[in-house]
C-alpha cells in the first residue's frame, strides 16, 4: 500500500513539473525536468538542434559586403573602397557636386555609355533614388541591402539609387546591382531634401 502511494505522489509530481514548463522551448523544457532523460532521447536532441543550425547556418543569399573591399574606421565616409581605375562621375544635384566612382560590371558600363544624361531622384529615408531606363545585369552580381555610400541600380523597377545610410538594417532589401560608390562624406548628400534633376557626367 506504502508503495502505491509513494509512487502516485511521483506521478503527480512529474505532471505537476510538466505543467509548469508548458510553453518554454523545447532546450528550456530539458533544462527544467527534475528526472533525468534516457541518453538516447538526450542525443537525439542534441541531433535535432545541431541540424537546425546547420540549416540557418547555410545560405545561398548574396549580400553587399560579400566580396566588397571596405574601411569601416571612419564612419563619416562610404563604407566601400572605390575601384582602383573606376570611372570617376561627377552628379550635380543642383549647386552641390556629388562625386562618385563608377565600376566595371556589366551594368556600370552601360550607364556609362548613357553618360551625360539626367536622372531625376528624390530623398527618401536612407537614399536619393529614381526611376531609370533597363539595364542588362548579371545574375551573380544581384544581391541584397547595400553598404553606406554605394551606388546602385535596383532591377525590380528599375531604379537609380544612391543609398547614404542604414546598411546595418538593408539586408531586408533585395534585387540590388552595385555599380559604384561616393567619394564625398556621406553628410553631403544627406544634408540635401526634395527632389532633383540629377546631371551626371563623366569627370575629367
Amino acid at each position: 500500500m506504502k508503495k502505491t502511494i509513494a509512487l502516485l505522489l511521483a506521478v503527480i509530481m512529474c505532471v505537476s513539473v510538466t505543467a509548469c514548463s508548458t510553453g518554454n522551448t523545447e532546450a528550456e523544457t530539458v533544462q527544467e525536468q527534475t528526472q533525468p532523460q534516457p541518453a538516447e532521447e538526450v542525443a537525439a536532441i542534441q541531433e535535432d538542434s545541431s541540424e537546425v543550425s546547420e540549416t540557418d547556418n547555410t545560405s545561398d543569399v548574396k549580400v553587399a559586403k560579400d566580396g566588397a573591399d571596405m574601411q569601416t574606421e571612419d564612419k563619416s565616409m562610404p563604407t566601400r573602397i572605390p575601384m582602383e581605375g573606376g570611372t570617376k562621375i561627377n552628379m550635380y544635384f543642383g549647386d552641390t557636386l556629388i562625386t562618385g566612382v563608377l565600376n566595371d560590371c556589366d551594368t556600370a558600363k552601360a550607364f556609362i555609355e548613357k553618360l551625360p544624361m539626367t536622372q531625376h531622384v528624390s530623398r527618401y529615408s536612407h537614399d536619393f533614388c529614381g526611376v531609370t531606363e533597363d539595364l542588362p545585369y548579371n545574375e551573380d552580381e544581384v544581391h541584397y541591402g547595400w553598404l553606406n555610400g554605394d551606388i546602385d541600380y535596383a532591377i525590380n523597377a528599375p531604379y537609380f539609387t544612391i543609398l547614404f545610410e542604414d546598411e546595418d538594417k538593408s539586408e531586408q532589401y533585395g534585387d540590388q546591382v552595385n555599380i559604384g560608390v561616393i567619394t564625398v562624406p556621406l553628410s553631403e548628400i544627406a544634408a540635401l531634401e526634395g527632389s532633383y534633376d540629377v546631371r551626371i557626367e563623366l569627370a575629367e
